[in-house]
């Protein structure tokens, strides 16, 4: 029962203390006077922020047709215009406390109010400004229990009550204050990492260069905007980040024995991004069978997408070690081949012109580095084989059929223009006469 009536006779006391120096202010006519200028502060500041809000409003409200910078600049500074009246008060209140300090030698009263209006500022930031998720939920839980802390008076003796009170994990102690200002202060650096990566990942994305040097720039960015957080945070926990060498010896020997294919293909990765001999969005085909469309590119392996929707996870050891075929090359020509046959009793002469005219007209089929091409292959069984060459941008499969579409043109080129496509004929030959 010790502890329970110590808390209550610290209650007690500070309550029997705020009472007195309430007494005490209403009481006093130094107080009654500090009041008067706290209110007469207020109102000037009210006075003077209805004149100068409408007038920086209109000057800082661009043209809506207007996407420039500075117009997005101008649009940014008009968010913080509710907060022109809790700190024009502030600032005629801090300039009567000196007064009232000159004046009474104290200014306790008028201090209050001051501190009342900069937690009212820090209310409407918190509330009105921080549109983000995460901000305004910072704000509502940290920038406001904390202004009010200080409007109160009580903020130093938290915070000091904070780091004397220690937590202890095994041989490890940490205070209180140092913990709560770790989870924010990590929370809030990680936040401005992750909006810095995705600000220079959209700005390396406009830029004119090839896109797996694009992805490489954008994943150096990323390590190193996180890695720097990081150590800031340790920084700030008070951690020191030469105990880090330790670790990062232990991180070195696991890679030198147990990491050896995950160092290789995160090395193997870099190269491909480096080079850009595959990208996302090529058709390749591996040494091993696999063969998909890239949509994907980490820092361990390759994601390839197969036409019947299946996904095969590829480590990046194998494009560096293996045997690749890349059909795609980022958007470069392919040559395909439709075959077909014609009856014996067709005049040759006249096939390769019928197929070409008939095969140009396709929309995939392109001129360049060749228009197509009908060649004679040689003479089989049942007919006269010839075989259709065309260039196309793509593969033959997934969503481009280009090879069945070259066909139906084939088919109806030989059918209008009254050539047959045979089928197989077999002669029986019977020695020795019909059997009775």
């Amino acid at each position: 029962m010790e502890e329970p009536n110590a808390l209550v006779g610290q209650a007690t006391e500070m309550f029997g203390t705020g009472y007195d120096l309430a007494m005490g202010w209403l009481l006093s006519p130094a107080a009654w006077v500090q009041f008067a200028m706290l209110v007469g502060a207020y109102v000037l500041a009210w006075l003077v922020n209805r004149f100068v809000t409408p007038r920086l409003a209109a000057l800082l409200t661009p043209p809506e047709d207007n996407t420039s910078l500075l117009a997005k600049i101008r649009r940014y500074v008009l968010m913080f215009l509710p907060l022109l009246l809790p700190l024009f008060a502030y600032g005629f209140t801090a300039i009567g406390e000196q007064v009232a300090r000159s004046l009474f030698g104290s200014g306790a009263v008028i201090a209050f109010g001051k501190r009342v209006f900069l937690f009212l500022a820090l209310r409407a930031f918190a509330r009105d400004i921080l549109t983000d998720p995460f901000l305004h939920l910072l704000g509502k839980f940290v920038v406001i229990p904390v202004g009010a802390l200080y409007a109160l008076g009580i903020l130093d003796p938290v915070i000091l009550g904070l780091s004397e009170t220690r937590v202890s994990i095994g041989n490890i102690g940490f205070s209180v204050l140092a913990v709560v200002r770790g989870i924010i202060a990590g929370s809030l650096l990680f936040w401005l990492g992750h909006w810095s990566n995705t600000q220079s990942a959209d700005y390396i994305e406009r830029q004119k260069i090839r896109p797996a040097i694009r992805q490489l720039l954008t994943k150096v960015a990323e390590f190193s905007i996180f890695g720097f957080a990081f150590l800031l945070l340790m920084n700030i926990m008070g951690i020191d980040l030469r105990t880090l060498a330790v670790l990062g010896g232990a991180i070195g020997v696991g890679l030198g024995f147990g990491l050896q294919k995950i160092a290789s293909n995160f090395i193997s990765g870099v190269i491909l991004l480096v080079e850009g001999q595959a990208t996302v969005g090529d058709y390749v085909e591996l040494d091993g069978g696999e063969a998909g469309t890239i949509i994907k590119l980490t820092a361990r392996a390759t994601f390839l997408e197969t036409f019947d929707g299946r996904w095969i996870v590829v480590p990046n050891e194998d494009f560096i070690t293996t045997r690749v075929v890349n059909y795609s090359d980022s958007g470069s020509a392919n040559r395909l081949e439709a075959a077909f046959s014609v009856s014996y009793d067709t005049d040759i002469n006249a096939v390769p012109a019928i197929i070409e005219a008939a095969v140009v007209t396709h929309p995939g089929v392109l001129d360049a580095p060749e228009p197509p091409d009908c060649e004679l292959r040689g003479f089989g069984d049942s007919g006269i084989d010839f075989v259709v060459e065309f260039w196309v941008n793509g593969i033959d499969d997934g969503k481009n059929k280009y090879t069945s579409d070259v066909l139906f043109l084939v088919w109806n080129a030989l059918r209008d223009n009254g050539i047959e496509i045979p089928y197989p004929h077999r002669v029986i030959e019977i020695k020795g006469g019909m059997p009775q």
